[in-house]
């Protein structure tokens, strides 16, 4: 007797490739859990609560942040990740994304992906049978916001009400921005050079939250969070000499932050080139929240990883 195939799906499965997979209780809710988790690891509390789970990391861009935050996370938890760069892989070699998403999802109970085009991502989230979380594509980085709403509320409270600047390159953190700010229920201000900002599409159903502006200066005004990043995203580097140019009056910086709110913060979610789109002076100074941002991407996605697990 021939055994019967396997399913493609057990069940429906939660993926986590742009803020919009999530709902405004939910994000809530992943938002207080991570700031539990960190809590209880700073006390000694924590617990592995995932034990002999496996996380498959596959990483098409290089990164530190990233590798560093989902690994340490799954070691905490009580896991275990898999580094997956193309060069280890059939992925690498040409095999169909499809193909990989079918076999690797039968081996590993959840999967982080930082990959180029977002159509890679969700072709492989569609044929996997776990969990795919977006650790960054060339359109979205929604594992970064979840890390910038984290350390806005637990160093001012909730982003309701609030209005935040993104000031630079229309690029994936300005398009997850445009997500967060319904899921969040703030005003979003967004100032490019011409030619730079975000595609007409992405703004669609936001244009009562999201103001293009036409200077820094006009989308900082009263402020309570602005946030910049690199002029030259991975994969710009030939572009990196004419975007400087480009770019050069839209510094965030001292005389720029003063136009913010009293107590405004600014983040950036790195790495980060001072002199270039933050000066030095404004990344390492009080009103800068790098460093926790930075950090709190172990915490966020610790919590993202349980609620995709536990579903």
């Amino acid at each position: 007797m021939v055994a019967a195939r396997a399913p493609e799906q057990r069940k429906k499965v939660r993926h986590f490739l742009t803020l919009n997979d999530i709902s405004k209780d939910e994000l809530k809710a992943i938002i207080d859990r991570a700031i539990a988790m960190k809590k209880e690891l700073y006390e000694g509390r924590a617990k592995p609560l995932l034990e002999r789970k496996v996380m498959g990391m596959i990483f098409e861009k290089s990164s530190t942040r990233t590798r560093v935050s989902f690994e340490t996370g799954m070691a905490q938890l009580g896991g275990h990740a898999l580094f997956l760069s193309p060069r280890d892989t059939q992925l690498g070699r040409g095999e169909p994304i499809e193909d990989s998403a079918r076999v690797l999802s039968r081996m590993v109970d959840i999967v982080m992906i930082r990959t180029f085009g977002h159509d890679i991502i969700e072709r492989f989230a569609e044929y996997s049978r776990v969990p795919v979380i977006n650790a960054l594509t060339d359109d979205y980085h929604p594992c970064q916001l979840l890390a910038d709403i984290q350390t806005f509320v637990e160093l001012r409270g909730s982003l309701q009400g609030r209005t935040v600047a993104w000031v630079g390159d229309g690029n994936n953190m300005c398009n997850s921005y445009i997500n967060a700010s319904a899921l969040c229920d703030f005003e979003l201000r967004i100032a490019c050079p011409e030619g730079f900002a975000p595609e007409a599409t992405r703004l669609d159903g936001y244009t009562d939250r999201v103001k293009l502006c036409s200077t820094p200066e006009q989308a900082v005004a009263g402020a309570d969070l602005v946030v910049t990043d690199t002029w030259a995203s991975m994969g710009q580097e030939d572009e990196k000499k004419e975007r400087e140019r480009v770019f050069s009056s839209y510094q965030v910086n001292a005389e720029l932050m003063s136009h913010a709110a009293k107590d405004a913060l600014f983040m950036h979610c790195l790495p980060a080139y001072r002199g270039k789109e933050v000066s030095a002076e404004m990344l390492d100074g009080p009103d800068s929240a790098v460093w926790q941002e930075a950090e709190n991407r172990l915490h966020a996605q610790k919590a993202l990883i349980e609620f995709l697990l536990t579903q």
